[in-house]
């Protein structure tokens, strides 16, 4: 390999794991506002049920229904991961990485896709279930 291969590979590297970093500090800092907005919220209309204010929804970009894509983020959540995860933890995680507003009714749809895509990977070789914690859900890793 090329030094200028590697150089421009940790180069990437170094500037992803930033971004990474940035992101969580953001992430962090919209926790913390949205604590200080609910209490604010309490303090001048403290009878409002906060949990029943529903999230914005924002539509997705188009790029995240391109083809494989959905395989694509599943492995990487899995590769991260390093333990077996249930389609509905995979599901909540790409939620999350997408940030999208977390509802039942989006988490059991994407379960449901997650779930798929999982079966018809598993019937090319590339995941294998794993016995389960308690037996009730099925629990899927990386093969090989």
């Amino acid at each position: 390999m090329t030094d200028y291969m590697v150089t421009g590979l940790v180069k990437r590297r170094a500037e992803l794991a930033g971004e990474m970093k940035r992101t969580q500090e953001a992430l962090s800092q919209m926790a913390r506002d949205l604590e200080t907005l609910d209490a604010a919220i309490k303090l001048v209309a403290p009878e409002l049920d906060i949990p029943a204010i529903a999230p914005k929804m924002v539509k997705p970009p188009e790029d995240w229904s391109r083809r494989g894509e959905m395989s694509r983020q599943i492995f990487a959540i899995m590769r991260v991961s390093g333990k077996p995860l249930t389609s509905r933890e995979i599901a909540a995680q790409m939620i999350v990485q997408r940030g999208l507003a977390s509802t039942p009714k989006l988490l059991n749809l994407m379960t449901k896709r997650v779930s798929t895509c999982l079966r018809d990977r598993r019937e090319q070789g590339l995941v294998r279930n794993v016995p389960t914690r308690g037996g009730q859900y099925l629990e899927w890793e990386l093969a090989g």
